[in-house]
């Protein structure tokens, strides 16, 4: 899968057991995570990632980003509705989506038709 090996290549994501996530890699692509690395220190269930940002659901549900801002990475926009109960997240070419425990979808970053079906087909 290109997102896959695209992220393999160019940015190196840890996760350890502490739940906290490490990274390095270009800056644009979300290699530095020093913006939001308070927040990732402790209590990180998963992260997904797009060609250049990354999005990741904390235990408490609240979903934090980095990286390229207009494709996913600043997620200000929507900051309220993913700051709790959200159960899973995924993403797509440029942009996320996060399923809250009400059945709600909230999605950011750039969308564009194929991408919306690309999110909602995974959805």
């Amino acid at each position: 899968m290109k997102i896959g090996w695209i992220k393999i290549l160019i940015l190196f994501l840890y996760a350890n057991s502490y739940s906290q996530v490490i990274t390095w890699g270009f800056s644009s692509d979300g290699g530095n995570s020093s913006v939001v690395s308070n927040t990732l220190s402790s209590g990180v269930l998963s992260v997904v990632a797009n060609d250049y940002a990354f999005a990741a659901l904390k235990s408490d549900g609240s979903v934090v980003t980095w990286g390229y801002s207009t494709y996913g990475g600043d997620s200000s926009s929507v900051s309220d509705a993913i700051s709790s109960n959200v159960i899973s997240i995924t993403a797509a070419f440029r942009a996320f989506a996060a399923i809250k425990s009400d059945g709600s979808v909230v999605t950011w970053g750039t969308l564009h038709g194929e991408e919306i079906a690309q999110l909602y087909l995974v959805l």
